[in-house]
């Protein structure tokens, strides 16, 4: 009997410990190659407490010259921008500014969960790569915006910004950033 209610103790903390893991935003996909073109979905998986969700904005990192958002039905949708020092040459002519944020705006019920998606191309390096997520509830606000010391987990940290974890570039010698946040 003393057995069956340990193990049974055992299950509700891995249980809980995996519910509390899960309770992060993060991205559907987490892996992506540098350099190329990626669409990923930012995962929110519940409010703040009993609160819904009605914002949800990512700064989008400055590596990351190309960002445009998913709309979704229901949900306003305002983009921030910034010029660049210098035009960039792309293919469909000069970008003279990038993308810093994106918000969406509308109602998530706190036990419901709802994916946000941006569409981006990545920098041409390897590594980790940090979105700086907020998420605004009617009652309450949570950042999602803490980066584990190098050679810590992820999950190490109470609020972790998404991250995006960038194979080296197709052709390229592998090269890792060092500066992740933005």
């Amino acid at each position: 009997m003393q057995r069956a209610l340990l193990a049974l103790g055992l299950a509700a903390a891995l249980l809980a410990h995996a519910a509390s893991a899960a309770a992060h935003v993060v991205f559907a996909e987490p892996q992506a190659q540098g350099g190329a073109y990626y669409a990923g979905f930012l995962r929110v998986s519940h409010g703040c407490g009993t609160s819904p969700t009605i914002s949800v904005r990512v700064d989008i990192p400055p590596g990351v010259l190309m960002a445009r958002p998913q709309p979704k039905p229901g949900w306003r949708l305002s983009v921030a921008r910034e010029p660049l020092a210098e035009p960039i040459p792309s293919e469909g002519g000069s970008i003279t500014e990038r993308v810093v944020s994106i918000t969406w705006r509308g109602r998530l019920p706190a036990d419901q969960f709802d994916q946000f998606g941006v569409m981006m191309k990545l920098p041409a390096q390897a590594g980790p790569l940090y979105f700086f997520v907020t998420q605004t509830c009617a009652r309450g606000e949570r950042s999602w915006s803490q980066v584990p010391a190098e050679g810590q987990p992820w999950g190490s940290v109470e609020s972790p910004a998404p991250v995006l974890t960038l194979a080296a570039p197709q052709g390229a010698a592998p090269e890792t950033s060092h500066d992740h946040r933005h």
